[in-house]
Formats: structure tokens, C-alpha cells, sequence
């Protein structure tokens, strides 16, 4: 049974897409979301680039409102802002 992260932010554009891409690219076992307390509605263009480059972007990777994943259940949830 896997293991559940979420990657909170502000504005879920950039850093926590990343950390959700990386996690779901390479860590087994755990499966990543993210979201923002106040999301952007977009995916920063240079996160985009970035994952592209590294061989891991899905379109499923978008910009979410805590909203969206309150109702799953996550074993950890990592803040990467302030």
C-alpha cells in the first residue's frame, strides 16, 4: 500500500508542482498531490520547462485549491512556503 504526500503552498504554481512531479517520478511506494491555500490557477511556466527537461511532466499537473484535495486522506503533509 502506498504512502500519501501533499505538498501545500500558497500559490501552487511552482515549487510544489515540482516537489509532486519529482515525488511521483521517483520515490516508490508514495504518491504525491499538491495544492495552494490560495492557488494561481496555472502552472509557472518555468516549472513546466523544468519537469519537461527532466523527462517528468504530466498534463495531469495543474494548479489546485486546497478544495480540491480535502477530502483525501494523507499519511504526511509537507508545507513548502511560509
Amino acid at each position: 500500500m502506498s504512502k500519501k504526500v501533499l505538498i501545500l503552498c500558497t500559490g501552487n504554481s511552482c515549487r510544489s508542482i515540482i516537489a509532486e512531479a519529482m515525488i511521483n517520478a521517483k520515490l516508490d511506494g508514495i504518491e504525491a498531490d499538491s495544492s495552494g491555500v490560495k492557488a494561481s490557477g496555472r502552472v509557472n511556466p518555468n516549472a513546466e520547462k523544468l519537469l519537461k527537461e527532466k523527462g517528468i511532466w504530466k498534463d495531469a499537473y495543474h494548479s489546485k485549491v486546497l478544495d480540491e484535495v480535502i477530502d483525501n486522506t494523507y499519511d504526511l503533509i509537507v508545507t513548502v512556503c511560509d
